[in-house]
């Protein structure tokens, strides 16, 4: 079985019996060791002794009297950040639990870096013994913006930092120091490339074929089904489709803000211009295993997923969105 992703510390995580992943004192580790929060030579004493003691004990208590107590305020506002998210990992049995107790919450006042190496951990641990390289890189949209190139009649997705002149991974993944940044073009994933996907799946140097009727959106669909499947124990079926404008969006769920608002919109009724129509890049109906689990107010409708790209081309896909935005019975009390 070949493996993927290494750079997100999947390997230094444990699972229990129902393949959840369990924190470890060295997947935390990975954290504490991270630049930004190497004490610098000018460092406080206190902030000096927190970042010894938490690589020695990395579930040690610390208090908020100890925290404030840090010279420098951008330290403190990191460690801050750290340790909420250290403390959510904590207070739940697995990292899946956390996730959903997050974005369960209403309010997530964590920076989204912590969002997306939650995601790119999880999405690692539900595509294990996954063989298709189509449907592991569209799991990128997850975690990673992604900016939309036009390219003769295709339209392409590639990684926002890579084609962005920026150096692979340097922030977005837990592990960045041994994702291995490379000066590497981006080359389009095709069937003569794909097998080129497992040595270099930490470098995003892949684009990705988004085209109507390609295996991109098909491949993104498939993802999507799978983290719905693994995370709320709901089988569903998802199809891409060509068309938005005649749709009836009697349910409807974005997977980015922009696709909320243009739902919105057609929702409310709204006729909108053929700008804002083009940046629909998706649409996908949901269709259910298990009837009984649509809300009553869905009935019959169909229920669709819009994605879409922002004026300035940019794709930041809200994978939270599918856990709850679906109209699911036994997720409204929870929602």
């Amino acid at each position: 079985m070949r493996d993927f992703w290494i750079a997100c510390g999947h390997h230094l995580l444990d699972r229990n019996a129902s393949g959840g992943l369990v924190v470890t004192g060295q997947f935390l580790k990975a954290y504490f060791v991270r630049p930004e929060l190497m004490p610098p030579d000018d460092a406080c004493d206190i902030e000096r002794r927190l970042h010894r003691e938490l690589r020695a004990d990395p579930r040690r208590a610390v208090t908020k009297e100890e925290v404030a107590a840090i010279a420098d305020a951008d330290a403190r506002e990191n460690w801050q950040f750290v340790l909420a998210f250290r403390d959510l990992l904590l207070r739940e049995p697995t990292l899946e639990a956390a996730y959903l107790a997050l974005v369960r919450s209403g309010t997530i006042n964590l920076p989204p870096l912590f969002l997306n190496q939650l995601v790119h951990v999880i999405l690692r641990n539900a595509l294990h013994g996954c063989e298709d390289s189509f449907v592991l890189r569209a799991a990128e949209l997850f975690f990673r913006p992604q900016r939309v190139v036009p390219h003769e009649q295709s339209l392409l997705l590639g990684d926002e930092e890579v084609i962005g002149g920026r150096s692979p991974t340097p922030v977005l993944s837990l592990i960045s120091m041994l994702g291995g940044a490379t000066g590497a073009g981006v080359d389009v994933l095709g069937d003569a490339n794909a097998d080129s996907y497992w040595h270099r799946s930490d470098q995003f140097d892949l684009a990705l074929d988004f085209s109507t009727g390609t295996r991109g959106p098909a491949a993104l669909a498939d993802v999507m089904k799978l983290w719905i499947s693994h995370l709320l124990g709901v089988d569903v079926a998802i199809e891409p489709l060509s068309a938005l404008r005649d749709a009836k969006l009697a349910w409807y769920v974005g997977l980015d803000a922009e696709a909320t608002r243009i739902g919105d919109r057609l929702w409310h009724g709204e006729t909108l211009d053929d700008r804002t129509m083009a940046r629909v890049l998706a649409l996908f109906r949901v269709t259910f295993a298990d009837a009984h689990l649509v809300v009553d107010a869905v009935g019959r409708e169909d229920v669709y997923l819009i994605l879409a790209m922002s004026p300035d081309q940019l794709v930041r896909m809200k994978p939270q969105n599918l856990l709850t935005g679906l109209p699911i019975k036994h997720l409204e009390a929870m929602t």
